[in-house]
């Protein structure tokens, strides 16, 4: 009768050790989808808070169950704000162990083509606790930016596009801090000189680049179109590029430029000012930047769409040349309107 009681007690024990292990130590998860983040907010690290989280947002199955362990585990101590992955067949024991340890997902933060500041502010805000506003406040913050020689416009001169890696809950100040880091990586000492030998400083040799950006996708037409707009700058002549009309207006899906978008009044726009902007246009590609210092030492003033519509360029180094070139352009575009609705307005810009 004895050795049954004990026995008995024994089977009560091992099922109900093994309820506790099915219960805490196999997935737990209800979704279907391979993985699902939870968001803990700084200022919102609360245990509580973050039960109430995980129940509303459907990321566990039992709740009741992942508060009493997230209780024994000390989560109450030591929970930290966060993005934290959840995966498909997590355990309770494992997720409390994640949020215990503060194990974050890292947030990959690709830089490609921006073009303005709200563009850059606009995007961290999308894939960062901080909004956009605080990111605008950085930017617009003089000490921030002259810590790290930039002012608010010239900030956008450290932006390379790259892969950045970054924890959800990182300051515009860590963020930027990459930024300046990856600005320093990429101004060694050879491109300082390539810049200093143009008799063009960071800001400016970025600055062209992102025009010669804007003009082209081929790089192998990149230097003789920095060659062109240098070539000016160094004359003392109005750059005369479209890109910068568009940035003035704030319209990046014009196709043409009309004689009525180069009276927009704006520092930008280089119809009407001379030199370079007081910024960049958008952020160039590094291999860009390095076709404006190893530009090829040419007399281009001028360039024009290829009447082949290869998406290539006509140099030419007189005005005469160019209108001759302008002129096959223009003959090739009106024949292939004539097949087309005619404008209202046929007049085009050519460098």
């Amino acid at each position: 009768m004895f050795k049954k009681l004990i026995w008995g007690t024994l089977i009560v024990v091992l099922l109900a050790a093994a309820a506790i292990g099915f219960r805490f130590f196999t997935s737990n998860t209800p979704f279907n989808s391979n993985h699902k983040y939870l968001y803990i907010r700084t200022g919102h690290a609360t245990f509580a808070e973050v039960v109430k989280t995980v129940q509303d947002s459907n990321l566990v199955s039992n709740p009741g169950s992942f508060e009493w362990i997230g209780h024994r585990m000390d989560l109450d101590e030591k929970i930290k704000p966060g993005r934290y992955e959840i995966r498909k067949g997590m355990s309770l024991f494992s997720i409390a162990r994640m949020l215990r340890n503060g194990r974050q997902s890292a947030v990959n933060l690709v830089i490609t083509k921006l073009r303005t500041r709200a563009d850059l502010a606009s995007l961290i805000g999308r894939k960062f606790e901080c909004d956009s506003a605080s990111v605008m406040d950085y930017m617009n913050n003089k000490d921030s930016m002259s810590a790290y020689g930039f002012d608010s416009v010239s900030i956008m001169t450290a932006i390379y596009p790259n892969t950045y890696t970054y924890f959800w809950n990182n300051t515009p100040e860590g963020i930027f801090k990459k930024f300046f880091a990856e600005y320093k990586k990429v101004w060694t000492d050879e491109r300082k000189n390539k810049a200093a030998a143009l008799g063009l400083t960071a800001t400016q040799a970025y600055t062209l680049a992102s025009i010669v950006e804007e003009e082209t996708n081929a790089n192998e037409e990149k230097g003789n179109i920095a060659s062109v707009y240098y070539n000016r700058y160094k004359k003392g002549m109005k750059l005369q590029a479209d890109p910068t009309v568009k940035f003035a207006l704030g319209d990046f899906s014009l196709r043409r430029i009309y004689e009525k978008h180069l009276l927009a009044e704006s520092p930008y726009n280089t119809y009407r000012v001379v030199g370079l902007p007081p910024g960049p246009i958008c952020t160039p590609q590094l291999v860009t930047l390095d076709a404006v210092l190893n530009q090829p030492a040419t007399n281009y003033l001028f360039f024009v769409a290829k009447s082949d519509f290869s998406g290539r360029h006509t140099f030419s180094e007189t005005y005469e040349q160019h209108l001759v070139n302008a002129k096959a352009f223009q003959k090739a575009l009106d024949s292939v309107q004539a097949l087309k609705k005619p404008a209202k307005e046929d007049i085009g810009t050519q460098k």
